[in-house]
């Protein structure tokens, strides 16, 4: 009995670690204009944007790498 790849899980997989990828560099980017601009009234809600991205990358990171895990094995 030979164990395969389940390639449709895969692709699952590497989508979120696409999103992922690009949500590790957007939240930082917001985080940084965020405190570049301290003394603007929307300091607040947008750092506050740009944490939940920050956290929004790191669970999509694990979940791509839970589906890709169960893929493989």
């Amino acid at each position: 009995m030979t164990k395969r790849t389940n390639k449709e899980l895969l692709g699952k997989g590497l989508k979120l670690m696409g999103g992922s990828l690009l949500c590790m560099f957007t939240g930082p980017i917001i985080i940084h204009s965020a405190f570049k601009n301290q003394e603007h009234p929307l300091y607040i809600p947008v750092l506050i944007v740009g944490l939940i991205v920050a956290a929004f990358a790191i669970i999509l990171a694990f979940k791509g790498m839970r589906k890709i895990m169960n893929s493989i094995f």
